[in-house]
């Protein structure tokens, strides 16, 4: 029976070619939005290694650049600790679930092994402010005043490529600068097994969390987290600020709670998939009413054929099942050769992480399953409408 069925497509390749290239593309479209899709859900899987429950950030905006000043933030952590909601304060150069990024290239002693490192500089007080959990060492603190090197804490990944099979505590690195000799030495004491500043949806990268001192160094912290005890009202927001204009009154405060950036980065990070999902929606509507009329027009041709075959024995069932093993052969050959096109992707690495194996493999199951039943809708009513014919009715269609 198979055999047959390929020979009725092969004789009408001409006919077909241009359904299979319809259905080609629609399996294109709907595999980059399965795929897109099933990255999103891999990433929501993974943990950000820092809290957002009860912490709240503040961001410092001014008119001039920010001075680095001890005494300016020594008083901004004392007043706020004061507060009775607020259980612990920390500062950072930007904070977790906001668009902000800084990197640069850093290298081993040596100047091997250059790698693009993503970084924040943060206070000793951030990793319990955040709820972060060491994996391996520990957090900096003021022991590591007066080192010969700049403490870090730096991510699993990051330990993973520079260290392999190698203890990374105590291990340095430098940051790579155009004379490279006078670049910032950092000394590893620490690592935490994942960091994704940017949320749930961020792609793991090297990471590494540099220490920040009030008043070492040009750069000032431009973020204030807070951690506030649980059941702590949004109407905190108005004595929080209140008591930061009583700091610096010539300073603004963008004050967030971390539940909130966190939606609001989750919805403005879902946005282009969703943009994919109506496209690729109105794309297969339009693929289905094409394929309806196709196999319509297909059907009406072949009336003829089926009453012969209906002369010759063949019962309502015989013809419906053909119609529909037909369409499903076609669907599936278009398939393979959109496969056999999208497997180089992942065996070449064009996109890395972002199609691997598993997501490769889901998303083609997905977007095959899809294409099988929008062509087993299309094709139910032309081959039901074969079906019903008698055969005296189909012997004489003109």
């Amino acid at each position: 029976m198979l055999r047959h069925l390929l020979k009725l497509i092969w004789k009408r390749k001409s006919r077909n070619m241009m359904l299979s290239l319809e259905i080609l593309l629609a399996f294109l479209v709907v595999f980059a939005i399965a795929a897109l899709g099933l990255r999103y859900w891999q990433l929501y899987q993974l943990p950000t290694g820092h809290g957002w429950k009860t912490q709240w950030s503040v961001n410092i905006r001014a008119a001039q650049e920010l001075p680095n000043d001890p005494a300016i933030f020594d008083n901004i952590k004392r007043s706020l600790l004061e507060m009775p909601e607020v259980a612990s304060v920390a500062f950072s150069s930007f904070g977790t679930y906001e668009m902000s990024r800084w990197t640069s290239e850093y290298a081993k002693p040596d100047g091997s092994h250059v790698l693009t490192l993503d970084g924040m500089g943060v206070s000793d007080d951030y990793f319990a402010t955040m709820d972060m959990q060491i994996a391996q060492g520990r957090f900096f603190s003021k022991m590591d005043d007066h080192a010969d090197a700049a403490p870090v804490v730096i991510n699993r990944r990051l330990a993973d490529q520079w260290f392999p099979g190698k203890d990374p505590l105590g291990q340095l690195y430098v940051e790579q600068t155009r004379s490279k000799k006078d670049g910032q030495r950092y000394r590893v004491v620490g690592v935490v097994e994942q960091f994704r500043s940017h949320g749930e949806y961020m792609d793991p990268v090297y990471f590494m969390l540099s220490r920040w001192i009030p008043g070492v160094g040009k750069e000032a912290a431009h973020s204030i987290m807070l951690k506030l005890k649980p059941g702590t009202p949004r109407t905190f927001e108005t004595r929080l600020n209140a008591r930061l204009k009583q700091i610096r009154n010539d300073w603004n405060y963008v004050i967030t709670t971390q539940a909130d950036a966190r939606a609001s980065m989750l919805k403005t990070q879902t946005i282009p998939l969703v943009i994919l999902a109506v496209i690729a929606a109105f794309l297969l509507v339009m693929v289905a009413f094409g394929l309806f009329g196709v196999l319509w027009q297909n059907t009406t041709q072949r009336i003829p054929e089926i009453g012969l075959r209906r002369a010759l024995g063949a019962d309502a069932g015989d013809i419906y099942r053909q119609i529909i093993a037909e369409q499903c052969l076609l669907s599936t050959g278009a398939m393979l050769i959109a496969l056999a096109l999208l497997v180089q992707l992942p065996l070449t690495g064009v996109f890395g992480e972002a199609l691997n194996w598993p997501v490769f493999f889901g998303a083609a199951a997905l977007s095959a399953g899809l294409i099988y039943l929008l062509s087993l809708l299309c094709s139910l009513y032309p081959g039901w409408r074969a079906a019903r014919l008698s055969p005296t009715q189909a012997l004489h269609y003109e």
